[in-house]
């Protein structure tokens, strides 16, 4: 997915990625310590921060895009990047209550090649400790106490309520035969595109900024939410499970209506009708028949969506949604270097590894 996108600064970003965990990991690690027990160390599990038996371990706490981007945030509003620490930690927050939930609510037994919560202690902590991130996300943010906290707690609430939104239409869509692209859209908008969002906005609403500027660094982080959920589409089915942490055609064991299965079933013709009704026959099955399938029969379907074009179509969503990403930073004044940062991360998001 390279074509028509400059060749990634793959050190810049690392530097960036790194910068926000060195600076948010310990307020982080602070907000998790008020936890009530177990949960306090079933978080620091689910972020890597210790293995399943409360040793110290490094495990992988995810690429930090989002914490990034509140610190570029606050320097598009021309603050200081630690500024953006209070957005940026609870964002991440608001982000990892989601995957707690997420993968109960999925099945997933693997999350960054460990296994999952739910799956090493039970579904009650993952529930609690997801809430209890949440809760804390909020908290960060109030108690600054200014206005500007106020205004970024605002914006944080209607994202994660969007985000929520989109899970709930993520569910729906599996027990559905057909699922448009415009409501797979939508979907993905509001479950990622919302939480990008405001993760590129909050450190500037911290920093001072004015509505207009907020609302269009949204606008970039929500294309580049579209994009980065269009690409994970792409993992979904096509990944690698030793870069992905998950099971092979992951999307298509959990029945997924994902983007290039939409864009595959709605382009018509004998492959797209041949995989409809594969797909309508596999609604009438019950998980467990399904999880009887073997790797063929995933094959064969992930087969037939690339023939009827949904792999294509995907992959050029992706580049359309990060061109538009780009376009809204015309029409914010920032400093040369902070654009460029964030140019370079979305071009980041649309060519990892698949």
């Amino acid at each position: 997915m390279t074509s028509a996108i400059p060749a990634v600064d793959t050190a810049g970003v690392n530097a960036l990625l790194e910068r926000g965990r060195t600076l948010a990991t310990p307020v982080l690690r602070a907000a998790v310590e008020r936890l009530a027990p177990p949960m306090d160390t079933v978080a620091a599990y689910h972020f890597g921060w210790i293995d399943a038996e409360g040793r110290p371990a490094h495990g992988d706490s995810g690429k930090a895009v989002r914490p990034a981007l509140a610190l570029l945030s606050a320097e598009a509003a021309g603050r200081a990047p630690e500024v953006g620490i209070p957005g940026a930690v609870a964002v991440e927050l608001v982000h990892n209550f989601s995957l707690l939930h997420d993968d109960l609510m999925d099945g997933d037994e693997q999350r960054r090649h460990r296994d999952t919560v739910w799956k090493v202690y039970g579904p009650e902590q993952a529930i609690l400790v997801g809430d209890a991130l949440f809760a804390l996300a909020n908290e960060i943010l109030l108690e600054l106490g200014t206005v500007e906290a106020g205004r970024a707690t605002r914006r944080l609430t209607t994202a994660t309520r969007k985000l929520i939104d989109g899970q709930a239409q993520d569910i729906s869509y599996e027990h559905r035969e057909r699922v448009t692209v415009e409501e797979c859209l939508e979907m993905e908008g509001n479950k990622t595109g919302a939480l990008l969002a405001c993760a590129v906005s909050i450190g500037a609403v911290l920093g001072g900024a004015d509505d207009r500027t907020a609302d269009i660094l949204e606008a970039y982080g929500y294309h580049l939410g579209l994009a980065f959920q269009a690409v994970d589409d792409l993992l979904g089915i096509w990944g690698d499970p030793e870069a992905t942490g998950k099971q092979t055609w992951s999307d298509l064991r959990q029945r997924k209506k994902s983007l290039p299965v939409v864009a595959a079933l709605a382009a018509g013709g004998e492959a797209s009708e041949r995989l409809a009704g594969i797909l309508a026959a596999d609604a009438k099955l019950s998980d467990a028949q399904l999880a009887d399938f073997d790797e063929e029969e995933f094959a064969s379907r992930a087969a037939l969506i690339e023939e009827a074009g949904g792999r294509e179509w995907t992959s050029q969503e992706a580049r359309r949604q990060h061109a538009t990403a780009i376009e809204a930073l015309d029409r914010v004044d920032m400093p040369a270097e902070v654009r460029a940062q964030l140019v370079a991360l979305a071009d980041f998001v649309v060519v990892r590894k698949r």
